[in-house]
């Protein structure tokens, strides 16, 4: 596995599909990820610090696991089926046993960054997704 950051996020609100890109922490490798715009957006208000004046759907999420004594270990994203990319979600619970939950990569992200968590990316995603690729 290789560990990934966020690097940048495409919004095109006419489109309706999103990209956001995922970059080879200490590397240069990329990986772009089409997500929903409401994903986008829950990635992209939490990046920049918007509090909102009630609970999001991720920030419901985030509060529920931290509310039951668990903390978002990792995500990882673990296959690539026709096209589509899949993840995991590590939860760790307060007896210290992990949980792992299937989920979407966008979700995993959008929660990811709401509890400071590292992303990883599957060597086997890797090498079959092709625009995994060095910048040029």
């Amino acid at each position: 596995m290789i560990e990934v950051e966020l690097s940048k996020i495409v919004i095109d609100e006419k489109r309706h599909d999103q990209l956001i890109v995922l970059k080879e922490k200490n590397g240069e490798r990329l990986l772009p990820i089409v997500i929903g715009l409401a994903e986008a957006s829950a990635i992209k208000l939490q990046i920049s610090g918007f509090i909102p004046p009630r609970p999001l759907t991720h920030d419901l999420l985030h509060i529920m696991i931290k509310d039951l004594e668990a903390s978002v270990e990792k995500i990882v994203i673990d296959k690539l089926h026709e096209n589509t990319f899949h993840a995991k979600l590590f939860l760790k619970t307060n007896s210290g046993s992990i949980k792992i939950i299937d989920a979407r990569p966008s979700d995993s992200i959008a929660l990811a960054v709401r509890s400071h968590a590292p992303i990883f990316i599957e060597d086997e995603v890797i090498k079959s997704s092709k625009p995994f690729n060095k910048i040029q």
